[in-house]
């Protein structure tokens, strides 16, 4: 597939699944190390001190929750019927982000399960040596790790799921003790892993719907479409409307809601303190405690787009817990989602920090940033 320069945020991270709901199950996960939890207040601290920068501690900072898997992809991005060559990979929103983050600078971890095989050690390693915490992950002797494929093609990508009945499906509500007794200060997780199981819908539930006066809570509604075999629309919308901090494409919303606007789906979702809509070309809108923030893409060259969604949400997950300015943060996404969308895995080398430093105060945006992207 030939490379395309369009805006970096044109492209969503999308893609459909060709597998269907696999079975229901749960089963427990091991302690993360715990920090004295800069996320949560002192009795009597108003909720929003939850926002305010990291205090240090040795804990993992953000815990992202939720399905990674071993991802086979042509190595030139041509599509499978060509037979090319395929790479494999580690990739998962939840990980995605993870990873990102780490890259970033931030403590974080992954909470999740994988089966009892090479494609799970594989994940494990793989996250491990990008600097994410992996001692929360359980093994699972009688389920496998899950695998995915892409398929580039001149209209898009589809990516293809094989992850029926696998070990991640069986987390219950029980893993979510592995993520809170972390302490971490933000816990991330999507609207992937509820359509996973009836265990892992009730897990996510219990972290996001059930977590006031804890973590703050960032929800990536993620929908796919072939994953759920109804309920869908309901159950991400109560999900995105309990937690702190919410990212969902404007089409998916209005497939999902029927909401045509950014501000129609603010209406939808009164409650997140921080609701980020992306709208493919246009400028992605952040709506905050200081009001409503807008900012365009840079210009990206499109290489393959599955995981741009989940770098952008990691780094404005990064700006907002490094308490940079709406405008900065939305930006730092948009940074992190052009460089995903240059290459054909789901994780691509970030500019450096001395450069993201300068797009992110520049008074050029988005041309500066367009510039620079173009030279890496």
């Amino acid at each position: 597939m030939s490379a395309v320069d369009v805006p970096a945020g044109s492209a969503s991270g999308g893609a459909a699944s060709a597998d269907p709901a696999p079975p229901r199950a749960s089963a427990p996960v091991g302690p993360l190390p715990s920090g004295p939890g800069p996320g949560l207040p002192p009795a009597g601290q108003p909720e929003a001190d939850r926002f305010r920068a990291d205090s240090g501690t040795a804990g993992p900072e953000v815990v992202c929750l939720g399905e990674a898997m071993v991802m086979l992809t042509p190595a030139s991005a041509r599509p499978l019927a060509e037979r090319p060559h395929l790479a494999t990979a580690v990739g998962g929103a939840e990980s995605n982000v993870a990873c990102t983050l780490a890259r970033l600078g931030h403590r974080t971890a992954w909470v999740g399960r994988v089966g009892d095989d090479p494609f799970g050690a594989m994940v494990t390693g793989d996250l491990a040596g990008h600097g994410v915490d992996v001692s929360g992950v359980g093994v699972d002797s009688g389920r496998p790790t899950g695998v995915y494929v892409k398929d580039p093609a001149p209209g898009g990508t589809r990516v293809y799921y094989y992850r029926r009945g696998s070990a991640a499906s069986a987390m219950g509500p029980d893993t979510a003790a592995a993520v809170l007794s972390a302490r971490p200060r933000l816990v991330h997780l999507s609207g992937v892993t509820p359509a996973l199981s009836e265990s892992c819908a009730a897990l996510v539930d219990r972290l996001v719907a059930g977590a006031s006066g804890g973590p703050i809570t960032s929800f990536d509604v993620n929908h796919r479409p072939r994953l759920w075999a109804g309920g869908a629309a309901e159950t991400l919308r109560r999900l995105a409307d309990a937690a702190d901090v919410v990212f969902v494409g404007r089409d998916e919303a209005e497939a999902l809601w029927g909401t045509s606007t950014a501000d129609e789906v603010r209406a939808l979702l009164p409650r997140p303190r921080h609701l980020v809509v992306k709208d493919a070309g246009e400028p992605a809108v952040e709506f905050h405690p200081e009001g409503r923030t807008a900012v365009p893409a840079p210009r990206a060259r499109i290489v393959e787009p599955v995981g741009a969604g989940d770098a952008f949400a990691a780094g404005f997950l990064s700006g907002l817990l490094t308490g940079r300015p709406a405008e900065q943060r939305l930006r730092l996404g948009h940074l992190c989602a052009a460089a995903t969308l240059g290459t054909v895995t789901d994780l691509a080398p970030l500019p450096a920090p001395e450069t993201i430093d300068g797009l992110l105060t520049t008074p050029s945006w988005p041309h500066a940033a367009t510039e620079a992207l173009s030279r890496a």
